[in-house]
């Protein structure tokens, strides 16, 4: 019964990482499905916006300008990124990692910064010592504040995608040769989508940070596939009612993220090994991405064929009926 009641008192936490998870899984929406673009440089983003965040608070930095930066150091990576892809001409997957790679050296010494080493792999950000936006100290008021950014970041995303601006990048993903054909330079675009993609995902890693008290230089590890899963099993559940709405669909992000952490919490309380969630949802992803493949090899045929019988039957129905009307 008392494993029961931490598991109820453990949702609301769960719902907070969720939230947190999903603003980074609307980064990856914005790559995956709006830009069709696969974009591994999320797993180091997210550490670069928790690194930069948590080295500016304990330099002495105001809350906001630390948040300000970390968002700015989410831009630029994806920056890079973008440069490697569109002027080097190195496929988005690759570029990703390239990134990737600069990340974890830029992570380690922006953290040591702030301890004045050439490098660290942790830095403290315990709310006891700093005023932090979410905490895991005050539960309700970290839900209310996620709740308001996520509102906030939606309505801002669900803006600029209207914009004549945010339409041509949309367009880039949908058609690239269409919309090259249509005048918008699609290189620019593709680069604006990953800078403002790792600055959410920045984001997202700097209220990690604050609401898990620290900053850790693996913390982004497998970012992707919690990101992926997000997405994946947002539109899988609550898709149907976002089919031609981006804010919806937008929510739907945050919500698969809230389900996913709910998944998680549930796995411990059932007592499997927690090392297996990512497994998991690596299963979960794959099995996801696939049913679409599924349905048009596998059961558009099976209906193609039933359609067909169907008429074959019909056909020989009024071939019949013809006969026996004739005699």
């Amino acid at each position: 019964m008392d494993t029961f009641m931490n598991y109820i008192y453990s949702l609301p936490g769960a719902v907070a990482q969720g939230m947190i998870w999903g603003i980074m899984a609307i980064g990856v929406y914005i790559t995956y499905k709006v830009l069709d673009i696969a974009d591994l440089t999320v797993d180091g983003s997210i550490c670069t916006g928790a690194a930069v965040c948590a080295a500016m608070m304990n330099m002495g930095y105001s809350l906001p300008t630390a948040m300000i930066f970390a968002f700015a150091a989410g831009l630029l990576a994806g920056l890079l990124t973008g440069v490697f892809h569109t002027f080097m001409g190195i496929p988005a997957i690759l570029a990703g990692i390239l990134t990737q790679l600069v990340l974890w050296t830029v992570n380690l010494k922006v953290m040591g910064l702030a301890l004045d080493k050439s490098s660290a792999a942790n830095l403290n950000l315990s709310s006891r010592n700093f005023k932090t936006l979410v905490t895991m100290m005050d539960m309700n008021r970290s839900l209310i504040v996620l709740e308001v950014i996520c509102i906030v970041l939606i309505i801002l995303l669900y803006w600029f995608f209207g914009t004549e601006y945010g339409s041509s990048l949309r367009a880039t993903g949908a058609n690239l040769n269409m919309s090259r054909a249509q005048g918008i330079n699609t290189n620019a675009t593709k680069i604006v989508g990953l800078v403002l993609s790792n600055g959410i995902v920045a984001l997202s890693g700097a209220l990690l940070a604050q609401y898990n008290g620290n900053a850790d230089v693996n913390m982004g590890k497998g970012a992707i596939v919690i990101g992926l899963a997000a997405v994946i099993i947002g539109e899988a559940l609550f898709g149907w009612f976002a089919k031609n709405n981006f804010a919806l669909k937008l929510i739907t992000v945050i919500l698969g993220g809230i389900v996913y952490y709910i998944v998680y919490s549930t796995v411990i309380y059932l007592g499997i090994d927690s090392n297996y969630l990512k497994m998991l949802s690596a299963i979960v992803v794959a099995v996801f991405l696939a049913v679409p493949y599924w349905k048009h090899t596998y059961f558009s045929s099976i209906k193609a064929k039933h359609k067909h019988r169907c008429k074959e039957d019909k056909a020989d129905a009024s071939v019949k009926k013809g006969g026996s009307e004739n005699a």
